[in-house]
């Protein structure tokens, strides 16, 4: 790939044309804001100038409600050799395109499975993609040559392709992503009237369940609107669960000892289907979920105290495989929870002691 125009210069779009600019590639950049796209310029991510003649590649980075018209657009008028486009919804674009009679064999639907909760030019990073799944959608009728540019920008970008349907991918994204988001909006709405008093005393799991509840409403509008059945099927489900829940909890309220253990037994298959369902989420790297001992440190909210314990747990010779951060309130300290292999954990927690550490047991 030698050259590539990205329609949109969004977080996704600004991103990808990053990575492509890392490598080597002539990135053309376009948006409906010119704004927006000068800004995308001004980061590194291409030139706004327009290209000469047709691309290697067209990214377009619409909206999903807007994917199928600009798509269109494109391929009418000739804009590249291969077009893609990396809308969060698959199934519905390509129907679209399809009904308009466009020859489809230059074009392939993709998805990366990467994003932030900040939208724009200025949150995006070459780096996005790094590692994670991007979703690839081909038919019979893709031409090789578009499937092979399309990989090329996979690459390009570090991410890991995964050929799937459109509507399987949809159905999927439904599950993954778009249900959960709306289940973390859910929850966090029920903070926006709360009492100060219950707000402050918020802890590490409701920032965890209301963190992607953050992101911009009128770009979920868009993703939404483009899914609303699988998105629906799968909230009626969570309906019926919810209530279920319910009728449990409020049998525990029950004066009567029968009842009481009946709505245990129910709470208790909530938690357990719970747990079941998520030793499935893939752990790190992609692969399968492990199990890590937490080292608890406690440190102050000064500069460079997360520095000085990485660097004692590599001079004790142990890897952090992840790392949490749960901030005390009303003071300046928090707690640091390390997470290592379990065989590493009574080594980590010596060298840090040895070197002056407070740890939490």
């Amino acid at each position: 790939m030698r050259n590539a125009l990205v329609i949109g210069t969004g977080l996704i779009g600004t991103s990808a044309a990053l990575a492509l600019v890392q490598r080597g590639v002539v990135v053309h950049l376009v948006d409906h804001d010119p704004e927006q796209a000068r800004t995308a310029a001004a980061l590194g991510a291409g030139t706004d100038a327009a290209p000469d003649g047709p691309v290697d590649l067209a990214v377009v980075a619409a909206p999903p409600a807007h994917v199928a018209e600009v798509l269109a657009d494109a391929m009418r008028r000739g804009a590249a050799r291969g077009y893609l486009d990396v809308a969060s919804v698959k199934g519905g674009p390509r129907r679209e395109l399809e009904a308009m009679g466009l020859d489809l064999s230059g074009y392939i639907g993709t998805h990366p499975m990467s994003g932030r909760e900040k939208s724009g030019p200025l949150a995006a990073t070459a780096d996005l993609f790094e590692g994670r799944p991007w979703v690839l959608t081909p038919t019979r009728d893709t031409d090789t040559e578009v499937l092979n540019l399309a990989l090329e920008l996979v690459s390009h970008c570090r991410a890991v392709p995964v050929v799937m349907d459109a509507d399987a991918h949809d159905r999927a994204v439904a599950l993954v992503s778009h249900m959960p988001h709306l289940v973390s909006s859910l929850v966090a709405a029920r903070l926006k009237n709360a009492e100060e008093a219950a707000v402050r005393l918020c802890g590490q799991g409701i920032r965890d369940v209301t963190r992607i509840a953050a992101s911009d409403p009128r770009m979920w509008i868009d993703i939404l609107s483009a899914n609303p059945g699988p998105v629906a099927d799968l909230l009626s489900d969570i309906s019926t669960d919810l209530e279920e829940a319910v009728q449990a909890l409020r049998a525990l309220q029950s004066s009567d000892e029968a009842k009481r253990r009946e709505g245990a037994t129910g709470i208790e298959d909530v938690l357990r289907r719970g747990n079941a369902g998520q030793v499935r989420v893939p752990g790190k790297h992609g692969s399968a979920p492990r199990v890590y001992e937490v080292v608890a440190v406690l440190i102050d909210d000064q500069p460079g105290q997360l520095a000085r314990i990485f660097a004692d747990a590599g001079l004790a010779g142990v890897n952090i495989e992840d790392v949490r951060i749960e901030h005390a309130t009303g003071q300046q300290a928090g707690l640091v929870q390390l997470m290592v292999e379990p065989k590493a954990a009574p080594v980590l927690t010596s060298a840090l002691r040895e070197r002056g550490w407070s740890i939490r047991q």
